[in-house]
């Protein structure tokens, strides 16, 4: 249990780190597209701006919709160990997409202005895809995890 929620910690990080970052990238595209330039530094400063004043409200959403996508993704490729890590990886993707796309159809408009384009929702969708592929790579089951029937004898 410590492992899947360990897992499920450092990926919803990721997905909110990432998400920060083309976020205000995005943001920044904007500026510079009038004409304005925008430094190295100045685009640092505002991915440290972004992540801790986005913190209280973005990271909630994300991971509330990591923890409705990955448990999906779960029930569907348990079954199916070779998909493992197109399933995460695929969950994590429509699991941040959607919450994007429900703001827009529930509320009317994009909280997040990034995502008013096509590429700041993808985008979006690439944080929440690396999400699910850390995910599956922190929940691989290990060797020791497996379990030997009793009287088989394993192989050297």
């Amino acid at each position: 249990m410590t492992k899947i929620l360990t897992a499920f910690v450092t990926a919803a990080l990721l997905a909110y780190f990432l998400g920060v970052v083309f976020i205000s990238q995005g943001n920044i595209a904007s500026v510079v597209e009038l004409g304005f330039e925008v430094t190295l530094s100045q685009r640092l400063q505002a991915i440290v701006h972004d992540a801790t004043h986005m913190l209280a409200i973005y990271l909630p959403l994300i991971a509330a919709s990591l923890l409705i996508g990955l448990p999906v993704a779960y029930g569907i490729v348990r079954n199916k160990p070779q998909l493992r890590m197109f399933g995460y990886t695929l969950a994590g993707c429509l699991a941040l997409l959607a919450m994007h796309l429900l703001m827009k159809a529930i509320l009317g408009l994009s909280g997040i202005a990034a995502t008013r384009s096509i590429l700041g929702l993808l985008a979006q969708g690439l944080a929440g895809a690396a999400a699910g592929c850390v995910f599956c790579k922190l929940t691989q089951p290990s060797v020791s995890d497996s379990v030997i029937p009793f009287g088989a004898q394993e192989d050297q």
